[in-house]
């Protein structure tokens, strides 16, 4: 019997250490979740702040109840290190870093080059190595299993490699971790059975596909379909605007169409990590094979310029009150990139931010989730929603519409708002006070 076989019992036993490289919001999920299905688990980090925390059964993420940490540690199935040494005493590894773009809007693959180096240096027979980062078609079978290889051991019959991106949308509690199919493609057949074996463990359906590259355009599909669509619900408020119509009004209306119409909502601009940065790793791989995505660089254009609108209407809204951006006050709602989160990557927020500030104007911000933000080095606070932080403002900016917020006091409060995300739908007291993106 083959080491790889082997493994294959050992996935199915439970027998196999599972590793975590980086226990952000996609790996530490996870590896919670192997943990609580009976595995071994061994997270690998280089933030040792994070390797504290979680030794204290404290979490750093919304969606990681400390409670499920405690439970696992009490039961030896999950540590954290940053001791990359460990690496090989895993059986199975996932390899869950970030992936963002460089200043020139490049793929930056210094993260996963750098976790692959670590995993080289530790490979043995029988392992299996999964990637989960969102990057671009090839990246699995041209950079990381050549690398892995330089071991002198070959992927698909000492050790397997396979693709399987992360779908976690933070704060959904509709569909959590082992709800959302797992999509996975491995570097041989073989690759691909183990790697579907070893995440039946912990998703409800796992979905493999032919090959680790085809893997890798399902995600970018997924987000690139995403940030189009968007860009197409932006378009249509900037028409809305020109026409003097409710832009949300027309998005509902044309929901009721049972079939044929999927609902997409205009907003200040894109955040996270997934949509702004997704579609740019896939027109960044067709402009190498001399292709260019004119949709998605149509959709990024327009995406990219709704923080610059949002701050046209700011001004055009204080120009009507004979106001001037330059020493204005104003208050912006929301710095995370989407309601009840922390995360604040892209956020569009900080975007909006900047542009006001470079106007001269007095802004301050309310985030319940976000207590500082460091904006071209000055560092913001969050201030406290008081009577007073709404009343003294020329003009209240919802930027991100957390729940928590009560919109009807926003609004009662206020002189004037302006809500780019339709937060204030059912406010019925002070309309005449709101203005819509």
């Amino acid at each position: 019997m083959s080491r790889l076989q082997e493994l294959g019992q050992k996935i199915d036993g439970r027998e196999a250490q599972i590793g975590i490289v980086g226990l952000g919001y996609v790996g530490l999920p996870l590896a919670i979740e192997f943990a609580k299905e009976g595995f071994r688990v061994t997270g690998f980090e280089l933030d040792n702040e994070k390797v504290r925390l979680l030794q204290e059964s404290r979490s750093y993420i919304e969606d990681v109840p400390a409670a499920e940490i405690a439970e696992v540690r009490a039961k030896g199935r999950f540590d954290a290190t940053t001791d990359f040494g460990r690496l090989s005493q895993m059986d199975v590894i996932n390899v869950c870093v970030p992936t963002p773009l460089t200043k020139t809007k490049d793929p930056d693959m210094s993260f996963i080059a750098r976790s692959v180096e670590e995993i080289r240096k530790r490979l043995r027979g029988g392992q299996l190595v999964i990637l989960g980062s969102t990057t671009y078609p090839g990246t699995t079978h041209e950079l990381f299993v050549p690398i892995l290889e330089e071991s002198g051991l070959k992927c698909g019959t000492d050790f397997a490699v396979a693709f399987a991106p992360e779908r976690i949308d933070p704060a959904n509690k509709k569909f959590k971790v082992r709800s959302v199919p797992k999509v996975v493609g491995g570097e041989t057949p073989l690759c691909t059975e183990l790697a579907v074996k070893a995440y039946q463990t912990i998703f409800d359906t796992v979905v493999p596909v032919s090959c680790s590259q085809s893997a890798e355009l399902v995600k970018l599909l997924e987000n690139t379909f995403r940030a189009i669509n968007i860009g197409l619900a932006n378009e249509v408020a900037l028409m809305c605007h020109k026409l003097g119509l409710d832009v949300w009004e027309v998005i509902e209306a044309a929901a009721t169409k049972p079939y044929g119409f999927m609902k997409f909502l205009p907003g200040p601009g894109l955040g996270g990590h997934c949509i702004p940065v997704d579609p740019t790793y896939l027109s960044w791989k067709m402009k190498s094979l001399n292709f260019s995505a004119r949709f998605i660089e149509l959709a990024t254009e327009i995406n990219g310029h709704m923080p610059d609108h949002v701050a046209e209407r700011v001004g055009d809204l204080l120009n009507e009150d004979r106001l001037p951006v330059n020493g204005s006050h104003i208050l912006i709602l929301g710095a995370a990139y989407k309601p009840d989160v922390s995360d604040m990557r892209e956020s569009p927020a900080l975007d909006v931010i900047k542009l006001l500030r470079s106007k001269g104007g007095n802004v301050r911000y309310h985030d319940p989730h976000v207590p500082e933000i460091d904006l071209e080095g000055a560092t913001l606070k969050s201030v406290d929603l008081s009577d007073d932080a709404l009343s003294s403002a020329d003009i209240v900016v919802i930027v991100t519409d957390h729940s928590c917020i009560d919109y009807e006091r926003v609004v009662s409060l206020s002189h004037r708002v302006f809500d780019t995300r339709n937060a204030t739908k059912n406010v019925t007291a002070g309309r005449e006070k709101i203005c819509k993106l």
